[in-house]
């Protein structure tokens, strides 16, 4: 299971398995974020099915369904609501890990530069570069 850090309380991955959350429960996460609609590829694993693994094993989960390429603002404001109040560290996952990425960077503006989130997503390994209109629209419309 590949994954990378965002943040000290924000890890971001690729599509996860239910039997992936035992390590995932014993790499001291304590919440899981689930970015993908349920029925998007025919091999993924269901939200009912994740939550009832990550329950039994302690860990918060939610469920957040978000569309690549149409992230609207409410999907950045409850992404920034549930990372807020979620308890820490936090692991979210999607197809790519970049549906997560990008909500985080999105939501992340309003703290760093666009080019500083921009970076640190590199450092990650996703190119967020095509999200820099956004991202500066959205450093303007926080900062003036």
């Amino acid at each position: 299971m590949a994954y990378q850090s965002l943040s000290s309380t924000l890890t971001v991955a690729p599509q996860i398995q239910p039997q992936d959350l035992e390590a995932i429960a014993s790499a001291g996460f304590k919440t899981v974020i689930n970015n993908r609609p349920d029925g998007e590829s025919p091999d993924q694993p269901t939200a009912a099915a994740m939550a009832a693994q990550a329950e039994a094993l302690g860990l918060d989960y939610h469920h957040q369904p978000v569309v690549g390429g149409q992230i609207s603002d409410q999907d950045i404001d409850d992404f920034a609501r549930l990372i807020a109040e979620a308890d820490k560290p936090v692991f979210a996952y999607c197809r790519t890990g970049t549906r997560c990425t990008v909500l985080w960077a999105l939501s992340e503006v309003g703290q760093q530069s666009p080019e500083s989130v921009i970076h640190r997503a590199a450092e990650a390994g996703y190119d967020l570069h095509g999200l820099l209109p956004r991202l500066l629209s959205r450093w303007q419309d926080i900062h003036g």
